[in-house]
């Protein structure tokens, strides 16, 4: 499958170091011919799944339209920088991840394919956990360069909550992982394995 971050993105990049883009903005033809060179690449790379079956196709395809995703969210950065703007590029990865992983959890069956989505799902909210994280930890860094001591005190603790925030949420959805590989068990092996996850991970 050919690949979009090397070709779509390169040239979203290289147009805006164009004169026009110094301000941090590309002219809206810059903008419109890189926008359909990401969707030139994303047709070829669609296409280049056709000769693949069953899952490989649908893993083809996620990955197709993962790239596509993420090259459109990286043009926009690069057009108009800003905070937001690379938060969403970074849940364009997370979301891009997902839905490749959950597709490759289909070549798997029983609990195993259940473990597999699980995981899935955890990396999924790790990975927009972390984006929010820096997102408010980039605002709050903002805010502590304004001279106010209390200022500065307040951006301590919203980075000090975001990071608490982001932890809390990486940790259930490793909880779930845990519980859900004790599904594989029967009995008081099960049993042991759930409070066990539980006691590990703080549900108790």
């Amino acid at each position: 499958m050919k690949k979009l971050t090397a070709t779509a993105i390169a040239a979203a990049i290289s147009l805006a170091f164009s004169a026009a883009a110094m301000a941090n903005t590309m002219s809206t033809t810059e903008y419109k011919a890189a926008k359909h060179n990401i969707e030139t690449e994303y047709k070829s790379a669609k296409a280049g799944c056709d000769p693949l079956q069953d899952n490989a196709k649908d893993i083809c395809m996620a990955e197709a339209k993962g790239e596509e995703n993420v090259a459109m969210a990286q043009l926009k950065a690069t057009n108009q920088p800003s905070r937001k703007a690379r938060y969403e590029v970074r849940v364009a990865k997370a979301e891009a991840g997902y839905s490749v992983a959950k597709e490759k959890c289909d070549d798997r069956a029983g609990n195993a394919k259940d473990v597999c989505v699980k995981e899935a799902e955890a990396a999924h909210t790790a990975a927009k956990a972390d984006a929010k994280m820096q997102m408010k930890t980039s605002d709050a860094n903002k805010t502590s360069n304004e001279k106010s001591a209390k200022a500065r005190g307040k951006a301590n603790e919203e980075i000090s909550a975001a990071h608490k925030d982001a932890a809390t949420e990486k940790r259930d959805a490793e909880y779930a992982v845990a519980i859900e590989k004790c599904d594989a068990l029967a009995g008081n092996p099960k049993d042991t394995c759930v409070n066990d996850a539980k006691k590990h991970y703080g549900k108790s």
